[in-house]
């Protein structure tokens, strides 16, 4: 089967493949990839040697990287929405913002290690990959009872009394986490400044954080008559959502950094600022304010973007617009209305007419 990237998927699967100071080289790539192992492998150059390794020996290993870094795609893009950059998906001016080391590129390497961290570690749960399965819980010391929110019993019990066991199929979190290290971090040329690399790799690290530090703990019970006698518990992946709110948090909170004259150290731009710590999005260049389009900063501008005209927040068109005003605009479109459920089991609808007044930026 053919699966067709968009432009921004591309770049972004080919970000985990390439050192950072060739990144630019791949936006010349013009032509939809085949969603095959062996295909990105070839395409890919320069690959590190546990890289290289891993399209010979475990190629299914790379489809479930692809699928991370889409996953990546669409939670930028969903975080972003309502910004005046949106994680678009247009080639040449992504790439513009991928050259540049500031909030944003945090974020995409940030949500990007995260999503193939998680897809390599649910990959694994499902059963899909050979290498890795579920959790080994052996060595792991007795689970504490569950809150109420992440347990899934259904008794009542207060839990006194009730032993606990690791079972069931935890997610190997780890197994995802060393995958998407091995493809994220790979070896970078060393020049005379190494600030980008150091940044790049704080974020990626703090991406895949994100998922590791905050599984969650499900629990089933088992006894007779809807008794409690024990309870089977897990870990499992918070779900991805709740990853990408993480990070944007951490996006809003991102801490500006220099390089130290050692050329391995990082340190804090500004008076009485703490260093980050390993879950922090940092950065060492000042965003454009991406109000006009500029080919240069990669910014396609707001204008004729779609703003909330009684929103104060960044949706709102004061901000959105930056204040350039708009205009209310009314669209016409087609869905689905009056639908009935016919046994057995069909949905009918029919077809109505909406109207819609939208806001749109000059």
């Amino acid at each position: 089967m053919t699966v067709r990237l968009s432009r921004i998927q591309l770049a972004l699967f080919f970000i985990l493949l390439c050192p950072v100071n060739i990144i630019g080289l791949w936006w010349a790539v013009g032509s939809p990839l085949v969603m095959d192992p062996n295909s990105i492998c070839r395409k890919a150059k320069r690959l590190a040697g546990k890289q290289a390794e891993l399209c010979q020996t475990q190629p299914e290993i790379v489809s479930e990287v692809a699928k991370g870094a889409r996953l990546g795609v669409r939670e930028c893009q969903y975080q972003f929405r309502y910004r005046r950059w949106n994680c678009t998906s247009h080639n040449k001016y992504f790439g513009k913002i991928l050259q540049q080391d500031i909030r944003e590129t945090a974020f995409v390497y940030a949500i990007t290690a995260a999503g193939v961290t998680h897809a390599v570690t649910q990959a694994c749960s499902m059963g899909d990959l050979l290498q890795c399965g579920c959790e080994a819980t052996r060595n792991r010391a007795p689970p504490r009872p569950p809150s109420s929110s992440s347990s899934s019993s259904s008794s009542s019990s207060s839990g006194e009394g009730v032993k606990w066991e690791w079972g069931g199929c935890g997610d190997d979190v780890e197994f995802g986490y060393e995958k998407s290290k091995q493809f994220m971090d790979a070896k970078r040329r060393r020049g005379k400044s190494d600030i980008r690399t150091l940044v790049d790799l704080h974020n990626n690290e703090a991406g895949r954080l994100a998922v590791k530090l905050y599984m969650r703990t499900e629990c089933k019970c088992h006894g007779l008559s809807g008794s409690c006698t024990l309870r089977t518990c897990w870990k499992k992946m918070p779900h991805f959502r709740e990853v990408g709110d993480r990070l944007l948090e951490r996006f809003n909170g991102a801490s500006k950094v220099m390089g130290g004259n050692d050329g391995k150290t990082l340190i804090p731009v500004g008076q009485n600022i703490k260093p980050p710590d390993k879950q922090d999005l940092i950065y060492s260049d000042e965003s454009p304010d991406f109000c006009l389009a500029n080919r240069k900063t990669g910014s396609l501008g707001t204008r004729g973007r779609i703003c909330n005209s009684t929103a104060m927040d960044i949706s709102g068109c004061d901000l959105l617009c930056c204040e350039r005003g708009y205009r209310e605009e009314t669209v016409v479109f087609e869905e689905n209305c009056l639908c009935r459920f016919h046994w057995c089991c069909v949905v009918q609808c029919k077809k109505c007419l909406v109207q819609k007044e939208l806001s749109l930026c000059h």
